[in-house]
């Protein structure tokens, strides 16, 4: 691979006698990773069905996996289940250092294709609300698709600026996740496109951008809370520059410092003439570890006596006041009546109790999809069945990994089965895939086109 003149000369005034070692990286593999869903398979159930031969773990995250090129987990029906998401390894360290508690209030600002907002998702366990946006529209929808396989249910997604989100929710979130946009360095060895965006995109763009975003991310904390700020280059501008600014600018701010583990380095300070705290920062190398290249660093609001920022919550109603959807929730769910829904032209969310009301803003889901309201009918969505466990379906039909209906249903065919007429979930060794409708023998498949398998 042939690297610009221009980085090589900064990497070799960077890293010194280790330049030759960082260069030899580029000869390494490319480190391949998954992340196991802890909303629908416990760690110790994975190890019991773990389809995978050559896996081990990532070492700053313990739901995640290496596997080996061999393997294929995105042909595997379980990856349609919902049972794990494909992600490069390091990209798992900014997830897994931000301190997630059950019931928070969590941004993921910049969050295409949705790894981080996924990662985010298994800490809250359904509690709490996540709000997932990103600012362009084709990367939000990719966005969407990825945490309705999750099963996340608790989540807004926005297609949105910073400000305008700013503007909506001032001191509302107790964690704020910023992937930032930036020159992609630390993907050179993955990508040879990275490469190319960097020659068009240079640091100081990208630090323009970082700026007005860690800005807004400010104005939308809560006092005491955190901000979890990454990026996937190298360039000290963006990394302990960007914060030492940041810090300059938010005096109520201060770097809460990392651990690192599993050969991930401290920071430098020094190459960004910036304040020494900024060394609790972390730096993921890939001739340090089987990963590419990370900035990770976790900043601190200070405490305050001011009141935070009320928002108004969505005016809700409950299943029950929609009787097409009650009854059919009732006929083939254990889901309560009694749980808070939002309409939206005849489309019916599942919302939490404490949703906030973000009228005015470019919403690609408000809360969990459920179904539609159609004709004096209700139609489910594909995400309410991956969103709760088989336990809560009263039709389902169970089929082990490997019985050839599965790959048929994957790939949208009608089944030849006897089964009660009417709406079931398909399973895969007792995980959710989707729904299906008997009816005269066989089943109509209900599996959205574009997620079909292909091949």
């Amino acid at each position: 691979m042939k690297l610009p003149l221009a980085f090589e000369l900064k990497m070799k005034n960077l890293l010194k006698e280790e330049y030759e070692d960082y260069l030899k990286s580029y000869d390494l593999p490319k480190y391949q990773g998954f992340r196991v869903n802890t909303l629908k398979v416990s760690l110790d159930e994975w190890q019991h069905i773990n389809p995978f031969k050559a896996v081990k773990e990532v070492p700053w995250c313990k739901e995640g996996f290496y596997y080996d090129e061999i393997e294929k987990p995105t042909k595997h029906p379980y990856y349609y289940a919902g049972l794990y998401y494909i992600q490069e390894p390091s990209a798992m360290a900014p997830g897994d250092y931000i301190p997630i508690e059950q019931g928070d209030k969590v941004l993921d600002l910049c969050a295409a294709p949705g790894g981080k907002s996924t990662q985010v998702a298994a800490h809250l366990a359904q509690t709490g609300l996540l709000v997932s946006n990103d600012i362009s529209t084709t990367r939000a929808r990719g966005l969407l698709k990825n945490i309705e396989n999750f099963g996340a249910r608790n989540v807004i997604i926005t297609n949105e600026t910073p400000k305008r989100l700013a503007d909506k929710c001032p001191s509302y979130f107790d964690k704020i996740l910023i992937d930032a946009p930036c020159s992609g360095e630390g993907m050179f060895r993955k990508s040879e496109q990275a490469i190319k965006n960097w020659e068009t995109y240079n640091a100081e763009v990208c630090c323009d951008l970082q700026r007005d975003i860690l800005e807004y991310a400010a104005q939308m904390l809560k006092p005491s809370g955190m901000i979890l700020y990454s990026t996937c280059t190298f360039s000290p501008e963006e990394n302990e520059g960007m914060i030492n600014e940041f810090l300059i600018k938010q005096p109520d701010f201060r770097v809460v410092p990392l651990i690192p583990r599993g050969g991930i380095q401290k920071a430098h300070p020094e190459w960004a003439n910036a304040h020494a705290q900024i060394e609790g920062a972390l730096r993921l190398w890939p001739h340090h570890l089987e990963g590419e290249g990370h900035f990770v660093c976790l900043l601190k609001k200070r405490e305050s006596n001011d009141q935070n920022a009320l928002i108004k919550c969505v005016p809700k109603k409950q299943i029950k006041d929609y009787k097409d959807a009650a009854d059919f929730i009732q006929s083939y769910t254990a889901i309560s009546l009694e749980e808070p829904v939002q309409e939206i032209n005849g489309k019916l969310y599942l919302v939490s109790k404490d949703m906030p009301d973000l009228s005015g803003l470019r919403i690609i889901r408000s809360g969990l999809l459920i179904g539609e309201l159609k004709n004096k009918r209700f139609e489910p969505y594909h995400a309410l069945a991956l969103a709760y466990p088989q336990a809560f379906f009263k039709q389902v039909i169970n089929l082990d990994s490997g019985d050839s209906n599965i790959i048929r249903y994957l790939k949208g065919e009608t089944l030849l089965y006897e089964a009660a007429k009417g709406y079931h979930v398909m399973c895969i060794d007792g995980h959710p895939l989707g729904w299906v409708k008997a009816q005269n023998g066989s089943l109509k498949n209900q599996y959205p086109p574009s997620w079909r398998m292909m091949g």
